[in-house]
This record gives structure tokens, C-alpha cells and sequence, in this order.
């Protein structure tokens, strides 16, 4: 089975089936094993390599795992709206396999050689509907309680909190793929590039995929603002370099950026599921709001500040040349 991509034209086309054999380890599947988490390498990222060869062989698409995992994730997420603890154990089982499922899609692509801009906008798309459906259960869930109306604003902040933190730490971390790994550019991609294409495409003709487009433009254009300097570094590297990024700032980079990559962990999915999972036994998921808004975005405005910091750095060494 074909995957479905947009090439630069904008258009939609079927993306041939390659002939080369799957990757025989589960390291072959990772990004980089510095940006994966401890729970991720040692839990999620074997059990997905297991799914991404099982899909594989069902000739299953990376963008069908994708979706499965935002089902679970979606039901999941009702599935807190009940008070009865065995239900909500329900619901944290359907997380973590959704978790799961989510892993194995990005295994699955890069196993088989199907990555492609639509798998990672669909991709996004499921991770965002899963964490809607749990703010929106859990606010339903305290309202039919009797809780003043209040409680909508709590989680709307703590949802937007959500979606900042999500967007700068998927950002900074493949903008460091891009600097470090020999992967630069596969996962790249800027709002000026994407703007380009997204113009190229009609509501007549391609409704589907502008729509597509039109998410991901908007959720680039959010990680660009959120990171000014870094986006700034990345047209310069670009410009400068055209993509062969010399070792020195290979080097320079790794070192600057990979101590932060374990506090950019914390604001990824894992630290949520184990907190929401702990206030949910009990019985107090409210305070899973709070600790998005305060000790997260705490976290974030600090890791926005270091980002920056270190962006602007290296954008004074690179300009005289």
C-alpha cells in the first residue's frame, strides 16, 4: 500500500513502495537516541518496534497507525470523564497503548521508508485530538459535578500552555536533528516553504490536502514565534552551508544544545501521563491543570530563555562569515 505525500508543487501523490528490507534493530529506529526519553527507550520504543514490524507486514501505512493511536487517544480521554476509578484505569491502559501506537507510526515510517510531510501532519493531528478529548472530559466531568464555570477557563489555559510547550519542544528538538544527525532536512520544515505550497493548492481540486497543509502552516508559524533567534540560525546555517553543515557546528551545537534536551523531555507526553495518572487515583485530576500551568510553563519560559540565549550565541560566531 501507498502513502499518500505532498511533493513541492503542493500536489498529492502515491508514494511508491520501496524495495530495500526493513531495519533489523530497534536503535535503527529512533531518531536519535539522545532526544528519546528514558521511558521511551526502554518501554515504548521496543514494544513499537514490535507493532512497526507487525504493521509492516499487514502492509499497514504509517498514517493508519497514526490514526488508530488517535482513537485510543480519544477514547481514552472519555473514558476520564466517569468517576469510577476502574474506568479511568480503562482509560490510562487506552493512553499508554495510544502512546504506543504513536511510537510505532514514526518506527514504522523510517523501517520501511515511508517518512513524508503528510505522515507528520496526520501524526500531529491524532497527538492533538488525544489531548483535546482528555481536557474536554475532564472540564465536562467537574461541570456535571457542579463546579462554577471557571473550570472552562482553567482548561482552556492549561490547554493553549499545553500546545505552546508541545510546539517549542517538538521544534527544538529537530531543529538539534537537524544540526547534529546526517538526517538534516527530512523532518524540516519552514512557514515560508510551506506558505509557497499551500498557495500552489485549490478548495476545488485538493481540499483535503490544503487542509492538511493549512494545520501544519499554522502549527509551524506558532514554533517559529515561540523561537525567533533559532529560526533566524536555521536560514543562516541554511544559506551559508546549503545543507552540509560542517562538524565544527555539528560539534558546537551538540554540545551547547544536548544538556537541555532532558528538560525539553519534561514538557513531551510522558511527565503528563504519569502525573495525570497519579491525580486521577486520587480522584483530584483539577490539579492536573495547575501543574500544566504552573510548574510546566515555569519550566518552558526558562527553556525558551536558554534556547534563545544559545541561538544568539552562535548567530554572532556565524554572521562575520
Amino acid at each position: 500500500m501507498s502513502g499518500l505525500f505532498l511533493d513541492s508543487n503542493g500536489s498529492a501523490k502515491s508514494m511508491p513502495e520501496r524495495t530495500e528490507a526493513p531495519c533489523s534493530g530497534v536503535e535503527a529506529t529512533y531518531k536519535a537516541r539522545e532526544v528519546e526519553g528514558v521511558f521511551d527507550l526502554y518501554f515504548y520504543r521496543p514494544i513499537g518496534f514490535w507493532l512497526a514490524r507487525f504493521f509492516a507486514r499487514l502492509k499497514m501505512t504509517p498514517a493508519g497507525v497514526s490514526l488508530l493511536a488517535g482513537i485510543f487517544g480519544v477514547v481514552a480521554g472519555h473514558l476520564y470523564y466517569y468517576r469510577h476509578l476502574s474506568i479511568n484505569v480503562a482509560g490510562m491502559v487506552l493512553q499508554v497503548c495510544a502512546n504506543t501506537l504513536d511510537n510505532a507510526d514514526g518506527q514504522l515510517a523510517r523501517m520501511t521508508h515511508r517518512e513524508s510531510r503528510a505522515g507528520r501532519i496526520i501524526d500531529s493531528i491524532a497527538d492533538h485530538l488525544g489531548f483535546v478529548s482528555v481536557y474536554l472530559h475532564l472540564t465536562l466531568r467537574y461541570l456535571f459535578e457542579g463546579s462554577s464555570p471557571a473550570i472552562c477557563l482553567l482548561a482552556l489555559a492549561a490547554g493553549v500552555s499545553h500546545a505552546l510547550q508541545g510546539a517549542a519542544a517538538d521544534y527544538y528538538r529537530s531543529t538539534y536533528l537537524y544540526f547534529v544527525t546526517t538526517r538534516a532536512g527530512t523532518d524540516l520544515d519552514s512557514s515560508s516553504v510551506l506558505r509557497s505550497d499551500y498557495r500552489k493548492l485549490t478548495w476545488r481540486h485538493t481540499p483535503w490536502q490544503k487542509l492538511l497543509l493549512a494545520l501544519y502552516l499554522n502549527f509551524t508559524r506558532q514554533q517559529e514565534m515561540l523561537a525567533p533567534r533559532l529560526k533566524m540560525l536555521r536560514g543562516l546555517v541554511g544559506q551559508l552551508f546549503h545543507g552540509e553543515i560542517p562538524d565544527w557546528l555539528r560539534t558546537r551545537y551538540r554540545n551547547l544544545a544536548r544538556p537541555m534536551l532532558k528538560w525539553w523531555g519534561l514538557l513531551m507526553t510522558n511527565i503528563r501521563m504519569l502525573v495525570l495518572f497519579a491525580l486521577l487515583f486520587i480522584s483530584q485530576p483539577v490539579y492536573y491543570f495547575w501543574f500544566e500551568l504552573i510548574p510546566l510553563n515555569l519550566l518552558f519560559v526558562y527553556l525558551l530563555f536558554r534556547q534563545e540565549k544559545m541561538a544568539g550565541s552562535l548567530l554572532k560566531r556565524l554572521e562575520p562569515a
